[in-house]
């Protein structure tokens, strides 16, 4: 097992004032270690959000483009972002630099209700890289907590297999993997909350699986903009 941790990037265009790493999570955590990593980016929740997008863990700090959810620029989470929303792929581009705007991505969030929230709080990266197969989780979500702090959402999603999982086995009764939702489906999402300090003791919420923004993942661009743009219609966002 190879020793990665998380180190500011040399990347002269990350602006080092921008929230991150100095966000802390409000759970118990394991020690960090040579192995054990901390999710860098802290949660963001507009307290009217309706839909909450849910990842698993970002690259290494040396492939960031800024200090935000979905950071390298190769990602094109905030492209997909752009063009159903704007119909302009670099909408939230800095000019021809390389990189994205946390600042604005963050506002349209909180102006359109759309919270984003890692499923993995803690990780082991088995082989030093962002590939959610040789992903260990040590930590996941405090799922309860995050619920407290956008109780109108009725809707998660995730683009990964690694997320889907971690979100599934968070359930009562867990469902078989062959049940899991594939992509561009979903599934009943019957969560009941395990920490008897917090209020809301169940949430009925829909859980769907939309495509990978890695450009790894072998889906064209334009279809990857439309499954998302029929998903956003689908809850009114659009």
């Amino acid at each position: 097992m190879k020793n990665i941790m998380t180190k500011t990037p040399s990347n002269t265009h990350i602006n080092q004032s921008k929230p991150a790493n100095n966000f802390i999570w409000s759970q118990d955590l394991e020690t960090e270690t040579a192995d054990i990593e901390t999710h860098p980016f802290g949660p963001v929740l507009p307290p009217d959000a309706t839909v909450m997008m849910m990842g698993s863990f970002p690259p290494t700090a040396d492939k960031w483009a800024m200090r935000f959810h979905y950071p390298n620029f190769q990602n094109d989470m905030w492209r997909i972002y752009g063009r159903v929303f704007f119909d302009d792929a670099d909408y939230f581009r800095v000019g021809k630099e390389k990189r994205f705007d946390p600042e604005r991505i963050r506002d349209f969030m909180f102006e359109r209700g759309i919270a984003s929230c890692p499923t993995v709080v803690q990780a082991i990266r088995e082989t030093g890289n962002a590939s959610d197969k040789y992903l260990t989780v040590v930590t996941p979500i405090a799922l309860d907590k995050i619920l407290t702090q956008v109780p109108k959402v009725e809707a998660l999603f995730t683009t990964g297999g690694k997320a889907t999982e971690v979100l599934l086995n968070m359930l009562d009764t867990p469902p078989a993997k062959s049940k899991y939702p594939k992509t561009n489906q979903h599934i009943d999402f019957p969560y009941k909350c395990a920490d008897n300090s917090v209020k809301s003791e169940s949430h009925d919420l829909t859980l769907y699986r939309l495509p990978s923004t890695s450009r790894a993942y072998p889906l064209a661009l334009d279809k990857k903009v439309a499954a998302y743009r029929e998903f956003f219609k689908k809850v009114g966002k659009l």
